[in-house]
């Protein structure tokens, strides 16, 4: 079987909630405060990703292997800007986005993006946003490839 890029469901459930834990240990190496993973954060995680799949504004893409092993997804939420900015239309806002291996980020990563941005412009979408810890450097290069360019940035302190 060849390898295919298509629409999430609920059978890959399960791949996506091991990456997205691989994803939150690498960067809570990165940011031990903000990205600190609650110690149920993979049986809160499912639950959660199971009713974005089941949301209209909600657009989410798997890579999937010829093996059939899931080894990347990107789930974009479509939302309005805030009332004070004027983007031209909703906004493509994209957290959940992994893959495998940081190699991947290149071939498969930038595919799913691309694949989401094309869908989020025909339901409206005039910008995408994606969230990147500062320190992931093989994921900032591949958005910085795909034409995305840093828009702010968050600094974190313990209290």
């Amino acid at each position: 079987m060849p390898e295919q890029y298509r629409a999430a469901t609920n059978e890959d459930i399960p791949a996506l909630v091991e990456l997205s834990d691989q994803r939150r240990q690498q960067y809570a190496q990165y940011q031990p405060v903000f990205w600190r993973p609650v110690a149920d954060a993979r049986e809160r995680h499912e639950p959660f990703l199971r009713s974005l799949l089941t949301q209209d504004n909600v657009i989410a893409r798997v890579h999937e292997r010829g093996d059939g092993t899931v080894d990347g997804f990107v789930i974009a939420t479509l939302v309005p800007a805030p009332p004070v900015y004027d983007p031209g239309g909703l906004t493509c806002s994209i957290d959940d986005f992994c893959v495998a291996d940081a190699s991947d980020w290149p071939t498969i990563g930038k595919r799913l993006l691309a694949d989401v941005m094309a869908e989020a412009k025909t339901r409206g979408a005039s910008q995408v946003v994606v969230v990147c810890g500062h320190l992931d450097q093989p994921k900032r290069t591949m958005l910085a490839a795909a034409g995305l360019t840093i828009a702010s940035e968050w600094y974190v302190r313990p209290l």
